[in-house]
């Protein structure tokens, strides 16, 4: 029995889901927890599988370090082991606020948690606060207690990642010297 031409009706049903399944397709953004296989280039040959996460903006969040073994990004910051006499301290003794400390860190989480040991010399008063890009960072403590935030970085995750923040300790001092040693300083998550 010979095969007869489909109904139009019936053709134009077809093609219109097939766009619709194809407009679908197109624009579906992939899962935020999606693993996407790297892209391979150049000529070195690797056996092992290559582990990468990025985010739903396409930063690369997690990998593993498929040379040596461990984790190869986020990677981690470790303070160095820190003086305990403050006299060895970044210290001030200005009326005003002045920057005794500063670091450049990269942005890889939303938030930062820092902590920073405060001291005063003998009958002095004083302040301490912390700056993340020129920006108040939490509230200033009076020196002599420990300064302990954990807050938003400032600006827009999305379009600061993987770069560079300033943060400065700063500190103000009356009728002698305050003292500010940072000690803890990590990123997290909101």
């Amino acid at each position: 029995m010979p095969q007869l031409p489909e109904d139009i009706i019936d053709r134009l049903n077809q093609m219109e889901r097939r766009l619709k399944a194809l407009s679908t397709a197109v624009n579906t953004r992939p899962a935020v927890s999606e693993i996407r296989p790297p892209a391979q280039t150049g000529s070195v040959t690797i056996n092992r599988p290559l582990f990468r996460i990025f985010d739903g903006y396409g930063h690369e969040i997690f990998a593993d370090d498929i040379m040596t073994g461990g984790l190869a990004r986020p990677w981690l910051q470790l303070m160095p082991p820190m003086n305990v006499d403050k006299a060895h301290w970044p210290s001030t003794t200005s009326a005003t606020f002045t920057t005794v400390a500063r670091s450049f860190n990269p942005i890889w989480q939303p938030k930062l948690r820092l902590s920073v040991n405060t001291a005063v010399s003998s009958g002095a008063t004083g302040q301490v606060k912390v700056l993340v890009d020129g920006q108040q960072f939490g509230p200033p403590v009076t020196a002599g207690t420990t300064y302990d935030h954990t807050g938003l970085i400032p600006g827009d995750m999305k379009t600061r990642f993987g770069q560079t923040m300033l943060i400065e300790i700063q500190a103000m001092a009356g009728g002698g010297t305050v003292y500010a040693q940072p000690v803890l300083i990590y990123g997290t998550q909101t």
